[in-house]
């Protein structure tokens, strides 16, 4: 044990082991009780959402004849609730033994998130940075020949993110599984390949998730599958979920097969090992019931809110493994399930991807593929709803139909992501604003505006032009609300008889906040319709 309190100890390199202090516990912040989160607004939205299950069923049946799955379990998660599940064909051709949402599944590659979260976890507990080298935990890579002398240590970041400069290894990855930790030391020792040098570019890794279960077995002295068993598997309730398949009773494991000669052959199944590290990158196996409760978790991450933080991981480090940390494309012919063409822009976030398309919706997903098996799930946060699904044959594609699913439901319920309610504070200046308004009437004097104002916006131009545009808009006949960006932006819509005034104004970091930014502009009635 002393040894791995060295390793993690070392990254100060300032101070023994012994003198160095890590916190004992996160110091907690004070916050503002006024802040204003984002709320849905559209009503009833679990009863609108329920109104489209029969499309979706068609939809997965459809799915499953047309590209030969022989089982399939989806379940759809709604504010935190699984509230719709799916079963098709069978876990066990042989035996006929039906698919339910307590089936297990080998999920492949969506074992990479819980790595991340369990890094993420020991970041939090001060155990580690992101930013270390990753030789720090495993002196092994200390010894790494690297392709350029410019290039930096690989890092823990690099790992997370696949930007370590290792070559994309999916197919050689997948056989890893039951190596231990002596094979993947040996594997360091003889020197690794790289395709790029550390930090330039995004390069999916599974050595790289590989060596996060190594650290994470190094950091806390215990397997990292037993880790995150402890800290993330059993406070969501996810008893059986695990990694080993020789664990899962025969009647809820899902046998895996390849589609090859017209016929379903059966695929021998990989085992993990404790005494490795591989199955970091894609060993899980779990059910639709209890992967349901990991999705709640990170869908309880949005928006940022005053409740209780209960974890298993602070919902800040959910949300931060939900950013777009490293890019890897942009695509402007996308051409979504329902044939429509919408440009997307994609990037790598930590054991997650990240999609984001030409309307604005975000999508945060992490598909899994092995020998007899293929996964996929997928959420929108800003609107609450998720989906996953599981399937027993090679490499199932199951991202496209997911995306299909949730395009529909989204359509067909038609759902609207959350709206963020205008702060008092907005309100308030919006209000100080209308008051002054066209004349500034003793704006300089007011108190309202910050100190780069007036310098910024003379006083003379802001009172000819303000009086211009209502001159032409008429008499006002109402002010809408504030709609707002954040809690310090936001803009408002002035009614007039012949044209509209839009009015945005930014506030200052001060307390209290001051308008330091201003914009007005006419708007036609033309115009705010098409708005």
């Amino acid at each position: 044990m002393k040894k791995i309190l060295w390793l993690v100890c070392a990254g100060s390199f300032l101070v023994s082991c012994d003198q160095q202090k890590r916190p004992e516990k996160a110091i907690s912040v004070t916050y503002d009780s006024s802040y204003q989160s984002a709320v849905f607004t559209d009503g009833a939205r679990e009863e609108k959402i329920k109104q489209t299950f029969d499309v979706v069923d068609k939809i997965f049946r459809d799915y499953a004849d047309s590209n030969h799955l022989p089982g399939v379990a989806y379940g759809i998660v709604v504010d935190g609730k699984l509230i719709y599940k799916g079963n098709i064909g069978y876990t066990d051709i042989e035996k006929k033994i039906p698919v339910t949402s307590s089936s297990l599944f080998r999920i492949a590659s969506m074992s990479k998130s819980f790595t991340s979260m369990a890094i993420l976890k020991l970041r939090d507990e001060g155990q580690l940075n992101l930013d270390d080298p990753a030789y720090l935990y495993i002196p092994e890579l200390k010894n790494l020949k690297y392709p350029t002398v410019d290039a930096p240590h690989i890092t823990i970041r690099h790992l997370m993110t696949h930007g370590a400069g290792f070559p994309e290894d999916n197919p050689w990855g997948d056989r890893q599984l039951a190596d231990t930790d002596k094979d993947l030391l040996e594997l360091i020792a003889k020197q690794l390949s790289f395709s790029n040098a550390p930090g330039i570019s995004f390069e999916y890794s599974n050595l790289g998730f590989a060596l996060q279960g190594m650290i994470i077995t190094n950091v806390t002295g215990m397997p990292y599958q037993d880790y995150i068993r402890k800290n993330i598997f059993e406070p969501l309730g996810m008893k059986t979920t695990t990694y080993e398949y020789g664990e899962v009773a025969p009647d809820k494991l899902a046998h895996g097969y390849r589609w090859l000669n017209n016929t379903w052959n059966e695929e021998e199944l990989l085992h993990d090992t404790k005494e490795g590290s591989w199955g970091a990158m894609g060993a899980m196996i779990s059910s639709i019931d209890e992967f349901a409760n990991y999705m709640a978790l990170h869908l309880s991450a949005w928006p940022a809110n005053n409740a209780a933080d209960n974890g298993p991981v602070k919902r800040s480090s959910v949300r931060e493994m939900h950013h777009p940390w490293r890019w890897n494309g942009f695509n402007p012919n996308y051409k979504f399930p329902n044939g429509r063409t919408c440009a997307v822009t994609a990037a790598y976030c930590y054991g997650l991807g990240w999609l984001k398309d030409c309307e604005g919706k975000t999508y945060i997903a992490h598909s899994g593929g092995l020998p007899g098996f293929g996964s996929q799930w997928r959420i929108m946060p800003d609107y609450g709803i998720g989906i996953v699904s599981f399937a027993n044959r090679t490499y199932s594609p199951m991202g496209f139909v997911n995306l299909q699913v949730l395009d529909t439901i989204i359509k067909l319920a038609g759902l609207k992501p959350m709206e963020l309610p205008a702060s008092g504070i907005l309100e308030k200046r919006k209000n100080d604003l209308v008051k002054i308004l066209p004349a500034w009437s003793n704006a300089q004097q007011s108190g309202i505006f910050a100190e780069n104002f007036f310098p910024d916006y003379p006083i003379d131009t802001l009172k000819k032009y303000a009086k211009e545009v209502y001159d032409r808009a008429g008499k006002i006949i109402s002010v809408g609300p504030v709609k707002p960006e954040n809690q310090l932006r936001g803009s408002f819509i002035l009614t007039g008889e012949k044209s509209d005034i839009e009015i945005y104004f930014t506030l200052s970091p001060e307390n209290p906040p001051l308008i330091q930014e201003y914009r007005i502009r006419e708007l036609s009635k033309e115009k705010k319709t098409v708005q």
